[in-house]
């Protein structure tokens, strides 16, 4: 037996592998067959509103449509015998008209069955049940009179509606009556007091019920509460109202609200807490209400089961209280209801009704409605507990299967139906359908398929050279290809392929992979002061193909409609700032694929409002407190307050700066000085600036009292050398603490025993003492005085009467020389007294006489250094060499300098020498050249001598080997020889004395050419014209590098320039800007280095060949010369022919003609405009040759340029092909059709007019 049911398992396991639901999509796929679904009931526990029609839903789907039917309390519900009863069309939904019925009469329990002829559903029982909202039973409450301070409860007990209603307390005026720690609701409605107090009496607590259904409220009659304080209760530790005892129980079910509560009473009013004995509370699903009392945990599963603990405690003591939970559970699914099944003949499967529950329920199965196990028996079923195993399937074998799970606490019925179809596949998913996706997502293509047996998904993409299978590729169960990250290469045609054993389908879909919306430049953080403009900037990048809209939004809602706000495409600005301009500003730009975002805060601040209401407290003798109120920050925080006074008594109308506190205060202790009208304000400071200054404070006035402070910056010096000035710092008008400021100015000599001099000073700075030693030091004090006294002692201050010039000069003066350039002089410093004021320092004279060189003449070049402080040596930077200097040396106080010491002098030695003055090459040879120099400027010594070198430079600049020469000092030439010919030289001459060679002065040169070559270094310059221009070409041995070439029209006026074309390193060019047709000058320009001069060739002479036009000139093509004769032989006729007609007595074969017809209608040729009248006979109809003949019969003129309409007034004419005219002369009126014979008129010929015109003339 055991063996026997593992088997069973096995399979079980086996088939739900192999299972996989397959729903029939009847909206897609006409003709399918398929049992009922439920596809919307009501709910099991049906609670109506008794007012309203009562209306119980069943509404299902199926191929055919099923139909419908009822039972009422497990029997058959035939509503056709009910009037109050209808049923919607195409559903099975019920109505009742309770219009002519009551209620309650249908308060039963229903249950909807569905029907075709592939099976039946069943829906839940349906419970209805009608809203019940009952009054309150009518009762006399007496009234409760209690003692203050003990405990109270007063009972709600509301009517048993249906459902249960909501309980409030309100007084007779409907307001919620005040809850606390104290007073507080329960969950069965009572109101609970852990102890009242006298404010608690009242005649007025109202219990209410209100019926969520019905939307009445119930009133119970109101409760009167006395509370008496004659012997107030003693305060006491808490004890519990509810629950009683030390533990209670309850129980839940899972998925429900659990509540537990817990109020106490005692006095002081005590507090409550929770915790779980055996775990802890889940955090995310516990609340506390009703001021702790309550413990709410939402979603109950069994993981709350356990005991809870609330303790309530006061100052006297706590209590305790335990309640154990249990947590049952009506059936629930584990994984889901069962799935309908479509399946092939032939396939097996299984259906799976898998429910838990508290206590375990049981499972039963129906088929089509009928419990199985009444069912007929099919050898492809097997029930086994809560599965059914279907093998071998057939066809019409489809039905409907219930699985009905119940327990103690309810039910869950379920239909699932299995439809045994035999279907080829079908894609249901759009064909080409464009799937857009944007790059680095993920990508989902559809392919949702039909058919039985389930079809076979496989994918391929453009080529179909392998099936998508693989990374990055992945495969769902209902055909879906998963891209997880897509990339610009995933792009492409996608096949979808389903295929089953009766068939194949494929479709095409296409992938588009996008690239992603970015915003480059998000907005920044803004900080704007109010009436400025900001701009927030948002750059974005985004696939070309995506249309962009870019949305800006404030506080995540829309911009405001203010035409301060103008949006650009990549830009918000905003004009004239507002304080309401403040906010998060978001800029989104979406595409049709995605978005992209970035916010940016805008803080607009201003400075601060000013402080509003000083006041001032504390005052005393000399202090005062003040306090204000600051003003709005306007976004900025305040950093400081400036507190500042007015002294009307001494400066009315001018404000001063007293004293600053931090921006986190409101108060400062200021002190006062005496003798002062005080008036304070105070403005803010923020980031922008000050705030406007605040209403001035009420006047503070301080008494007069003696100064409190002497002047500072006390000091004595001379402007004489026989006085003494003494200044100081007076004091201010806030320093002087009353009226009549005046000094004591006091001084002495510094010498032990001196006394004191004093004078009074009205209110001023300084005092002059005369008469004074020369530079002395004195001691000096400066006393404040006003009518009430002298300000404290002084402190002494020291000074110096006025200094004299010294009266000697240093001595032992003596010069170390050092190097031909840098001497060092010494001295002994000079006594103070001889000083005779403060020592400054020293300054050395010297000059340089001349120099040691006997060519050179005597200098006087004064030069002065000075050195500050009191030093005996210093340097002397920057002589000459080989030079005589003379020097001094004098002491220097405040007053000036003192007299020099005895002068003396010094030889600097030799040095190295300048450059030479000049360097000049002459008589160049073809193989030697003479180089002619001065001597150096600065020779600094005797010249021992020069050193000549020099090198070739070749065409590169690169120089050749160094020869080096030692010439003489009595020499100023040398000629070199044995030079190459044609070679430029680089040389380099520099003078020496005993200390060493100076700088050398450089020259280049070349020698000449050879003589067997032409002295002009270029030769062989020619010239080749062609359509691209003109090229010039020549031979150059010259060694210059830089060449161009020169040209000008020929025989040009004097003022015109040589223009320029430069070479780059070839022997040829190509002149393009040669116009046709001229002759030029052209010569070519050899430029050398530096100042050497130009190289010129010899002129040539190019002509450059006129170039022929490629236009065609019309006058000498002969078509044109052909139309031109033709015209003007067609001129000359029509000039014939009226000059013949204005000689009256001419004749000519149209004029017989016409003399012969007397028509009345015929109109003869008038004679102001030489016009014909009118001509006809029947040959006019016949078409002449290349004519075309209308329908009405009259010949229409061709559009030939050559016709001679175009030159005269007159009928129609034409030529023959050899040129000679023929036709007829018409008038301007319509042709007459007239039979009047069958001769032709002949047009007169050139030579006949010609004769005409003859005998005319």
């Amino acid at each position: 037996m055991m063996e026997r049911r593992m088997d069973a398992a096995l399979l079980v396991l086996f088939l739900v592998h192999l299972a996989t639901t397959l729903e029939v999509p009847l909206d897609l796929l006409e003709g399918l067959p398929q049992p009922p679904t439920i596809t919307h009931q009501s709910p099991k526990d049906y609670i109506i509103d008794p007012r309203e029609n009562i209306v119980i839903h069943c509404e299902a789907k199926g191929k055919p449509h099923p139909s419908f039917s009822w039972t009422r309390n497990g029997t058959h519900f035939d509503i056709d015998e009910d009037p109050n009863v209808t049923m919607k069309p195409h559903t099975g939904t019920l109505v009742v008209d309770i219009s002519r019925a009551k209620a309650e009469h249908y308060e039963c329990v229903y249950q909807c069955t569905a029907r075709n002829k592939h099976g039946t559903a069943v829906s839940n029982n349906i419970v209805v049940q009608q809203s019940r909202s009952p009054l309150w039973s009518k009762e006399t409450i007496k009234p409760f009179v209690i003692q203050e301070g003990v405990s109270l409860v007063l009972p709600c007990r509301p009517p048993a509606g249906l459902p249960p209603p909501i309980i409030f307390w309100m007084d007779d005026n409907f307001q919620r009556l005040p809850q606390s720690r104290r007073v507080s609701q329960s969950l069965n409605g009572d109101l609970y007091f852990s102890s009242v107090l006298r404010e608690d009496s009242r005649n007025d607590y109202i219990c209410y019920a209100r019926f969520p259904y019905t939307q009445t409220i119930q009133q119970k009659q109101p409760i009167t509460v006395t509370v008496l304080n004659q012997d107030p209760a003693d305060e006491r530790k808490p004890t519990f109202l509810i629950p009683s005892g030390p533990s209670s129980s309850k129980m839940v079910l899972r998925g429900q609200v659990l509540e537990m509560e817990c109020i106490a009473e005692g006095l002081p009013t005590p507090d409550i807490s929770w915790t779980k004995v055996s775990g802890d509370l889940p955090a995310k699903r516990t609340s506390f209400l009703h001021y702790q009392k309550t413990l709410q945990i939402v979603d109950a599963s069994e993981s709350d089961a356990g005991d809870y603990r609330c303790t309530s405690r006061n100052p006297l003591g706590s209590v305790h209280h335990t309640i154990h939970v249990t947590v049952k559970a009506a059936p629930y699914w584990i994984s889901g209801a069962p799935r309908n099944l479509v399946l092939a003949p032939g396939e097996s499967s299984v259906l799976t009704c898998r429910a838990s529950g508290t206590p375990k329920p049981s499972v039963s199965w129906s088929m089509n409605g009928v419990p199985i196990e009444n069912s007929p028996k099919d050898l492809s079923r097997k029930v086994e507990d809560d599965t059914i195993i279907f093998t071998d399937v057939q066809t019409g074998s489809s039905a409907v299967y219930q699985c009905n799970v119940s327990n103690d606490f309810g039910y869950l019925l379920s239909n699932a139906f299995v439809n045994v179809l035999s279907e080829p596949p079908r894609v249901l998913t759009q064909a080409n359908k464009v799937y857009q996706i944007i790059k680095n997502h993920q990508a989902l293509i559809d392919c949702a398929s039909f058919g039985s047996p389930i079809p076979k998904i496989t994918w391929f993409k453009d080529s179909r050279s392998s099936t998508l299978d693989g990374d990055p590729y992945i495969l769902h169960d209902n055909g879906t290809l998963e891209i997880h990250v897509a990339q610009a290469h995933n792009s492409g045609k996608y096949t979808c392929v389903a295929r089953n054993i009766l068939g194949i389908y494929e479709n095409h879909i296409y992938l588009e992979v996008k690239e992603p919306t970015r915003i480059l430049k998000q907005p920044e953080y803004k900080v704007v002061q109010m009436g400025r403009s900001v701009v927030f900037e948002c750059k974005v990048k985004h696939d070309p193909s995506l249309i962009p809209t870019m949305t800006w939004l404030k506080d995540d809602g829309e911009l405001p409609d203010d035409e301060r706000l103008i949006v650009d495409s990549d830009s918000l600005t905003i004009i004239d700032v507002t304080e309401s301009d403040a906010g998060v500003y978001t800029c989104i730009m979406n595409t049709t694929l995605d978005h992209d975002s970035a916010s940016a805060e805008l803080t607009v601040v201003e400075r601060p409002d000013p402080p509003t209401d000083l006041e001032l407290t504390d005052h005393k003798k000399r202090s005062v407190q003040l306090t204000w109120i600051p003003g709005d920050e306007h976004n900025s925080p305040i950093q400081k307050f400036l507190i500042q006074y007015e002294d009307s008594l001494h400066h009315r109308g001018h404000w001063h700066n007293l004293t600053e506190v931090p921006g986190t205060r409101t108060t400062a202790h200021l002190k006062l000085s005496p003798y002062i009208h005080y008036t304070f304000r105070v403005l803010a400071l923020n980031a922008v600036d000050f705030s406007r200054p605040s209403f001035p404070s009420r006047m503070v006035k301080t008494e007069s009292a003696a100064p409190d402070e002497n002047p500072t910056g006390v000091q004595g010096f001379g402007t004489e050398h026989d006085n003494l000035v003494i200044s100081w710092k007076p004091l201010s008008g806030l320093q002087s603490n009353g009226p009549g400021l005046h000094y004591k100015v006091m001084w002495r000599q510094k010498v032990v025993d001196s006394d004191w001099t004093t004078v009074t000073v009205a209110n001023n700075s300084k005092f002059v003492v005369s008469g004074t030693p020369t530079f002395v030091p004195y001691e000096l004090k400066v006393q404040a005085v006003n009518d009430h006294g002298a300000g404290p002692e002084p402190a002494i201050a020291h000074g110096y009467s006025g200094e004299d010039l010294p009266v000697a000069a240093p001595e032992n003066v003596q010069a170390v020389l050092l190097n031909s350039t840098l001497a060092e002089v010494h001295w002994d410093p000079v006594p103070s007294k001889l000083i005779r004021g403060h020592l400054k320092g020293y300054k050395v004279y010297y000059w340089r006489e001349h120099s040691l060189h006997k060519h050179n003449p005597h200098l006087m070049e004064n030069q002065i250094l000075t050195f500050s402080g009191n030093h005996t040596h210093r340097m002397l930077p920057g002589l000459h060499p080989f030079s005589r200097y003379s020097f001094n040396v004098r002491v220097y106080n405040g007053k000036g300098e003192g007299p020099p010491s005895p002068t003396l002098r010094f030889d600097t030695p030799e040095g190295v020498p300048g450059a030479p003055t000049s360097l000049v090459v002459t008589n160049p040879n073809l193989d030697s050249l003479t180089l002619e120099w001065s001597p150096p400027h600065d020779r600094n010594g005797r010249i021992t001598g020069y050193t000549l070198k020099y090198q070739p430079v070749n065409n590169s600049n690169e120089l050749g080997p160094v020869e080096e020469l030692a010439l003489p000092a009595n020499e100023t030439s040398v000629t070199l020889l044995n030079l190459k010919y044609s070679t430029r030289y680089k040389f380099y001459l520099n003078a020496k004395t005993v200390r060493g060679a100076g700088l050398a002065i450089s020259q280049e040169a070349v020698t000449i050419v050879d003589e067997a070559r032409p002295v002009n270094p270029f030769g062989n310059v020619s010239s080749l014209s062609g359509e691209d221009g003109t090229l010039i070409s020549w031979e150059y041995w010259g060694p210059e590098q830089n060449f161009y070439v020169e040209y000008i029209v020929k025989n040009s006026e004097g003022e015109e320039e040589w223009k320029k074309e430069l070479v780059n390193g070839t022997q040829n060019v190509m002149l393009k800007g040669l116009k046709g047709g001229l002759s030029y000058r052209v010569r070519l320009v050899a430029k050398g280095h530096h100042d050497q001069p130009l190289h010129l060739s010899e002129e040539l002479l190019v002509s450059v060949p006129a170039v022929a036009s490629r236009q065609v000139d019309i006058a000498t093509q002969g078509w044109f010369i052909g139309l031109m004769c033709a015209i003007a032989l067609l001129i000359l006729i029509l000039l014939i022919i009226c000059f013949i007609q204005r000689n009256k007595g001419g004749k000519y074969p149209v004029k017989e003609k016409e003399d012969a017809h007397t028509d009345p209608e015929f109109q003869p040729m008038k004679d102001d405009d030489c016009t014909f009248g009118e001509y006809s006979d029947n040959e006019d109809h016949k078409p002449l040759k290349g004519s075309r003949t209308p329908s009405n019969g009259t010949v229409k003129r061709d559009n030939s340029d050559d016709s001679l309409v175009d030159y005269g007034e007159g009928g129609d004419g034409q030529f023959n092909e050899d040129g000679s005219f023929i036709g007829q002369y018409s008038g301007k009126s319509a042709i007459r059709e007239t039979a009047e014979g069958h001769e032709s008129s002949e047009a007169p010929s050139p030579i006949n007019a010609m004769n005409s015109l003859n005998s005319f003339v």
